[in-house]
């Protein structure tokens, strides 16, 4: 799977698991909702230091983004 998928799954799983719409997280982060969904659908990928303020904002180690399927915990 290619690290924008993975990052893309992530951020949606993290993001509900926190119970945040896509404007709520966006609004946290003080980013524009729509750049969250597009996170979210792969159309764009992620700086560091962006994947930083949205960890941030979920409370979160940002290296939770990059885990894959079978790194993550049980």
């Amino acid at each position: 799977m290619r690290l924008r998928a993975v990052v893309a799954r992530n951020l949606r799983r993290l993001r509900q698991a926190g119970g945040l719409t896509q404007e709520e997280l966006a609004d946290r982060a003080g980013i524009n909702r729509n750049y969250v969904g597009m996170l979210e659908r792969e159309e764009n990928s992620a700086t560091v230091d962006m994947l930083e303020k949205l960890a941030e904002v979920l409370g979160i180690d940002p290296v939770e983004f990059l885990a894959s399927d079978d790194q993550k915990p049980s």
